[in-house]
């Protein structure tokens, strides 16, 4: 099941993708209105699973094609700053072991993200303030419950499901500062799309490939099994003394390939087109633009 947020002629919705992805059917015609993504998974119940599951393989008169409407972040506006797990991949971290100091333990981070761009979104590059603006996709955990001290066995039931995160940098900025926070914040340099995938269609420990495109030039290929702290890992440790809470967003880390590896560097350049794939989820792109 995935779930999506879009705008047509009636305003923004909540909906569920069906099948093939061709159409979508607004969530507030099955279970109710919901205002936000995040007052949805508040309320998530088995009750209102299965009436959504029934309507995915019901009559299809409801169903609207996703050609007549515009996909939007599925959460603009996290509940907290956006979780992010830093250097989770080998590849990563050997890649920028110059660039930046790290060590064994996993590394945390926050990323203020006042809005969320969603799919077909320009990027507001701040090229002046940072000319070094770099790509990452990464696979996102969208928490579905309350919850501290979680065990690591207990770990997927706090998961509501999945999206695909571009954790877009400013690298000067980045290195100027001891913590990563403000390279990491501008306004608009987060993207998340095109929807979250509900939990039960991916196997637990998750294990899928991830790629991100630069004009259609492949840039990073991977798999979150390759991720030095796996997703139970993650949710356990944050949680530890710190309640996590529905709709929070973890970011799981990226792989190699993004443009401070190479040497020289690739940063992105106005007009670029990034595109992200997890193919269990869908593909997030988003051209970069001028700034706010």
């Amino acid at each position: 099941m995935k779930f999506v947020r879009y705008e047509d002629e009636t305003g923004t919705h909540l909906g569920i993708l069906s099948g093939d992805g061709g159409s979508v059917l607004d969530i507030a015609s099955i279970v109710g209105a919901h205002t936000t993504m995040i007052s949805l998974i508040e309320r998530w119940s088995d009750a209102m699973y299965t009436c959504l599951r029934a309507a995915l393989d019901g009559p299809d008169t409801a169903w609207k094609r996703i050609a007549s409407v515009r996909l939007l972040a599925p959460i603009k506006r996290p509940v907290h700053d956006v979780l992010c797990v830093g250097v989770n991949y080998l590849d990563h971290r050997a890649e920028t072991k110059h660039s930046f100091a790290n060590d064994t333990r996993t590394a945390y981070f926050t990323k203020r993200a006042n809005a969320i761009l969603g799919p077909g979104e320009p990027i507001p590059a701040r090229l002046d303030l940072d000319a070094q603006l770099d790509y990452e996709v990464e696979l996102s955990v969208i928490i579905g419950k309350r919850g501290r001290d979680i065990p690591k066995a207990d770990a997927e039931r706090y998961i509501f499901g999945y999206s695909i995160f571009n954790d877009l940098s400013s690298r000067i900025l980045q290195k100027t500062h001891v913590q990563w926070f403000r390279g990491k914040s501008l306004d608009g340099y987060a993207a998340m799309g095109p929807c979250i995938l509900y939990r039960e269609a991916l196997p637990f420990p998750v294990e899928t490939d991830l790629h991100s495109c630069v004009n259609g030039e492949p840039r990073q290929t991977s798999n979150t099994g390759m991720m030095i702290a796996d997703i139970a890992s993650i949710v356990s440790e944050l949680s530890l003394g710190m309640t996590l809470e529905p709709g929070d967003i973890i970011a799981t880390g990226t792989p190699a390939g993004v443009g401070i590896g190479f040497s020289p560097p690739r940063f992105l350049k106005r007009g670029d087109t990034v595109t992200l794939t997890i193919p269990p989820i869908g593909v997030l792109e988003n051209r970069v633009g001028h700034g706010i």
